[in-house]
């Protein structure tokens, strides 16, 4: 008996541990927990981990739960091989796989991996970087000697939690594997971090951020419009643009703010201490940022929470572009404007351009029209109650 099937059998679940979250950009990536939950854990407008106690798992059992991933990938290609594809997922070895009723749970997750060339890893879960750089290490030495086509391994990486690391174990760790680190930012500007909480300032953000590229990592830095709030949007966007120059990552990563039931956020608001910016407010707050900002990165709206999916590209060659995208939603009639706002929350529309297709426009209409009277025309409360699903 294999320890995976002994492990099955046992427990009857999951023989390896995965965490609630990863970035859309890592959905094919093999997922190694190494921590459990966020050692901070007190952002206003973060849902993930509430009431979850931070741990740092330790080496054995993250070595264990990689045994336990490659147990199920030597299955996965025992059946493409008995299927005549030589160890290739194929859509069909992945029918096959589907078809079956004794796979343990995570198998969907290796098998994806195994599909898109088993090149990539994301390491879980809120900030893995945490972790004592010794037993990093040997987390990552071990996984690569197990998966040796492993080309880019990613973390979730808090700027304090980098600042704190000496600039020769980050590097260390870059070139024992993890090359890649996504950073929070949320906001450049220091009132709108300490309004949510973020314990971190502006220049520790730039500091981290510039100690991950010389660690020789690339770089991710998330920021989300509209966390500002109808008070601070544009300082949110002014100085959230000067931080992101002074880094210059190679990926800026957007995610508009969403308020999630049960957060400090909703909190806040519901006091009055902050007030939510609708979609078109938003729009124009992500103008201010792309004015102002001088970077190289490739700008990424790889998430369900933006409205326009058409941000994205290499700066600073793309910015005409999108600006020219921003002005064309916001030329829009008022009523085409809500109806695409509506139809893009509800999932019936990805891009402006698809508003072209008169069926599409019918149907948005008419959406627009249902959930307005739901709604007693109020669109934002609607989206908000959409948006609130997608975090």
């Amino acid at each position: 008996m294999t320890v995976l099937d002994a492990r099955w059998d046992e427990k009857m679940k999951s023989p390896f541990e995965i965490g609630a979250i990863r970035p859309p950009s890592e959905a094919a990536s093999l997922l190694v927990r190494v921590t459990r939950n966020c050692p901070w854990n007190r952002c206003a407008f973060c849902p993930v981990y509430h009431n979850a106690k931070f741990s740092i798992r330790g080496v054995d059992d993250v070595k264990q739960d990689i045994r336990e991933m490659a147990a199920i990938a030597r299955m996965i290609q025992d059946v493409s091989v008995s299927l005549g594809f030589e160890g290739e997922v194929t859509w069909e070895v992945r029918k096959a796989l589907a078809a079956r009723k004794d796979l343990v749970p995570g198998t969907a997750q290796v098998t994806s991996f195994l599909a898109q060339g088993a090149k990539h890893a994301f390491l879980q879960d809120a900030n893995s970087i945490v972790m004592p750089t010794e037993d990093l290490l040997e987390v990552l030495a071990f996984l690569r000697e197990t998966f040796p086509t492993i080309e880019r391994i990613t973390s979730y990486a808090r700027a304090h939690s980098i600042v704190r690391k000496k600039s020769e174990d980050l590097k260390a760790i870059c070139e024992a594997g993890l090359n890649r680190v996504h950073v929070g930012l949320e906001s450049g500007s220091d009132r709108v971090l300490t309004l949510v909480r973020k314990g971190v300032s502006a220049e520790q953000h730039i500091e981290a951020g510039l100690r991950a590229k010389q660690a020789g990592m690339e770089l991710s830095e998330y920021y989300m419009p509209g966390l500002g709030g109808r008070s601070l949007w544009r300082e949110h966007a002014i100085e959230t643009a000067r931080v992101l120059n002074a880094i210059d990552p190679h990926f800026i990563r957007l995610r508009t703010t969403a308020i999630v039931p049960g957060t400090v956020l909703e909190d806040m608001e519901k006091l009055g201490q902050w007030e939510p910016m609708d979609d078109e407010q938003v729009i124009e707050e992500l103008e201010l940022l792309l004015e102002h900002l001088d970077v190289s990165s490739e700008l990424s709206s790889d998430h369900i929470l933006n409205l326009l999916a058409e941000l994205q590209g290499k700066l600073p060659e793309i910015k005409p572009r999108l600006i020219s995208t921003i002005h064309r939603f916001r030329s829009m009639s008022p009523n085409h404007r809500r109806a695409f706002i509506l139809a893009r929350r509800g999932g019936m529309v990805e891009r402006l351009d698809e508003m072209q297709d008169e069926a599409a426009q019918e149907s948005a209409m008419l959406l627009l029209e249902s959930v307005e009277n739901h709604y007693g025309g109020d669109l934002p409360a609607a989206v908000r109650d959409l948006m609130a699903h997608f975090v």
